[in-house]
């Protein structure tokens, strides 16, 4: 049912828009049937690099969340807990407030890549420094860890209000659209910048499934079960914080979708993590390319920000979370 929808959402997010596309055109395109050399922009250039972006990025947030839900045995996690999306922004921000005064050369060596490399080097550097905060005598605390991650939040998200403040009435517009999450200006640049980061975190995540299944047992049967526990703290924090990392660089904030579709999963599906990781990662890069079609057709011409929709999405079925949390 997830596969049908993917490939549902998928036809219509190369279909829908401002230049409209039918099936037809697409599989001419395709064919190279079709001589129209505007379909094939739109087509090659536009709509398929969004397409594939969009799904990479939905698939690693939804996965990120499963693989953190799983480390914490805690429901309410999601990518954002360990501090990557904050210093991912912090750093973002930083490079559109401070990119024409302090940072002019390294923005001219960078052009447009400055800003996803801000955004990934801020976002996997929190991860890192929540990591070594965590470490001690060879170990790694998962309470430390989730303390340090909220630190770390509140120290990023103050960074982010200060620079906010002193920026004037153009950066504060670009870094508002930015923190609002977009695929508006996904291009195969971006796909190849991201896409390796993403797929390695994708492929990745698998191989935690037992370890994780095993951590809902309690942290102590971890290492009574065969597995180094240690060793799957680390691994689950740097799949995670790499591929939200990358994810963010290319798309902006995206909220929610760590938290909601990994609770949608296990409630279909059951909670083995051998099941919920694919199908988190099918169903996350479904959501994300539905939403990212809502947001085009919404208030067409224009385009909303797709962190809006997931908003829209995402902040009730959260409070819902909290009250049967609250129940329970």
């Amino acid at each position: 049912m997830i596969l049908g929808a993917a490939l549902a959402v998928s036809v219509v997010s190369v279909t829908s828009g401002a230049y409209p596309l039918s099936t037809v055109d697409i599989l001419g395109l395709l064919q190279g049937d079709l001589d129209d050399e505007i379909a094939r922009m739109v087509l090659f250039d536009v709509r398929l690099p969004r397409l594939i972006l969009g799904f990479l990025v939905g698939a690693v947030l939804a996965v990120s969340g499963a693989i953190l839900q799983g480390l914490f045995r805690n429901p309410l996690a999601d990518p954002g807990l360990i501090g990557v999306s904050a210093g991912a922004s912090l750093a973002a921000v930083a490079v559109i407030v401070l990119g024409g005064t302090w940072l002019g050369g390294w923005l001219d060596l960078a052009g447009v890549w400055a800003l996803p490399i801000a955004a990934f080097a801020g976002g996997s550097g929190t991860v890192f420094l929540a990591w070594r905060i965590a470490r001690r005598a060879g170990r790694t605390s998962v309470a430390t860890l989730l303390l340090a991650g909220i630190a770390i939040n509140a120290i990023a998200g103050a960074g982010t209000g200060l620079l906010t403040f002193y920026s004037s009435d153009e950066e504060l517009r670009s870094l508002t659209f930015w923190t609002m999450g977009s695929l508006g200006h996904a291009a195969w640049d971006d796909v190849a910048m991201a896409g390796p980061w993403l797929l390695l975190s994708l492929c990745a995540a698998p191989f935690l499934a037992r370890p994780l299944d095993a951590f809902l047992l309690g942290e102590h049967v971890v290492g009574h079960l065969g597995y180094n526990a240690d060793w799957a703290k680390r691994a689950a924090v740097l799949i995670a914080g790499l591929g939200v990392g990358a994810a963010v660089a290319v798309s902006g904030l995206i909220g929610f979708v760590g938290l909601v579709v990994p609770h949608l999963v296990r409630q279909a599906l059951g909670a083995g993590h051998r099941i919920v990781i694919p199908a988190s990662a099918l169903a996350g890069g479904t959501l994300l390319v539905g939403a990212d079609c809502l947001a085009r057709v919404v208030v067409a011409p224009a385009e909303l920000p797709i962190g809006l929709m997931m908003a829209l999405i995402g902040g009730p079925f959260f409070l819902l979370l909290l009250l049967r949390t609250r129940i329970t």
